[in-house]
């Protein structure tokens, strides 16, 4: 079943990469009223986390800022589709570092780097940072269900020669690398939901008190590696920049869970700024209601 679904959906997947920008986003708007007017895809989820973190708009602002969403949500599945058959220099002109030679000045200090990105703009064209390194890049990422499209996203993600690695290899990879004299940058996104345990770390983000992600501090302060943060801003469609933001050259002399708090700061700031460029269909704050509990 797996594989039918698979041969099923792959030439529509092909069909939509080796559109034109133009006819994409077109094309991308036709799916905007599917998806947002007819199927209400994960509406309840992102009406409850809009309301729960903007607690003081009104609801014309929420309508608006949940449309800008839905279209970006759509540009962005389509994106990804079109990553299958864009060209190298293609996806630079559309994803810009603008500012590479931190990435040349980090690699200067000869320790292997941990990078963060938050569910914000693009996380999928960040795929070309490897164009501007010369570490090895890899992109920690789950695992898919179905093993057909696993190898098509790790054949995708790879095609700019960034190794993927699933979550429970991540530490025996790297360890590897570093054995064999190999210097990495790892990608890491980290405002995704944990499981609730009774160690796990909590903070505010966007004012909720709620559990934190903590994997990409505490593998930066167990290898010392520096950490620094990607900071995605869509330009306009179709087009993002990226700023390299260095939280911490030794990542060993910030107290435990000081560089998560810095980069949750990080994304606020930047939903704050233009709200309907984060994940809000993600359950990100799922588990506050646990704090009551403990």
């Amino acid at each position: 079943m797996q594989f039918l679904v698979y041969i099923l959906v792959y030439p529509f997947l092909w069909i939509i990469s080796i559109l034109s920008f133009r006819l994409l986003y077109l094309f991308s708007d036709c799916i905007y009223v599917l998806m947002y007017y007819v199927i209400g895809y994960r509406r309840k989820t992102v009406d409850d986390n809009l309301r729960l973190v903007f607690p003081d708009k009104t609801e014309t602002e929420i309508v608006q800022i949940r449309k800008k969403f839905y279209h970006h949500l759509c540009d962005m599945f389509l994106e990804m589709a079109k990553t299958m058959s864009i060209s190298e220099n293609e996806l630079k002109r559309r994803f810009k570092i603008i500012n590479p030679e931190e990435f040349k000045r980090l690699e200067s200090l000869n320790k292997s780097i941990i990078l963060i990105f938050g569910h914000y703009a693009s996380w999928e064209w960040s795929i070309v940072i490897q164009n501007y390194i010369n570490f090895k890049g890899l992109a920690v990422y789950k695992k898919l269900a179905n093993p057909y499209f696993d190898k098509l996203v790790r054949a995708i993600r790879s095609k700019f020669n960034t190794s993927l690695i699933s979550t429970k290899e991540t530490i025996s990879y790297i360890n590897n690398l570093e054995s064999n004299g190999i210097k990495s940058i790892t990608g890491f996104i980290s405002d995704q939901s944990p499981k609730v345990s009774a160690d796990v770390y909590w903070n505010d983000f966007m004012g909720i008190h709620v559990p934190c992600f903590t994997g990409a501090e505490r593998l930066a302060k167990k290898l010392d590696f520096t950490t620094a943060y990607l900071k995605v801003t869509k330009v306009k469609r179709g087009f993002y920049e990226a700023e390299v933001i260095t939280l911490a050259e030794n990542s060993l002399e910030y107290p435990d869970y000081k560089l998560t708090d810095i980069f949750l700061r990080e994304v606020e700031k930047q939903i704050y700024e233009a709200p309907e460029y984060y994940f809000w269909t993600h359950k990100r704050w799922k588990h506050r209601e646990k704090l009551a509990k403990q």
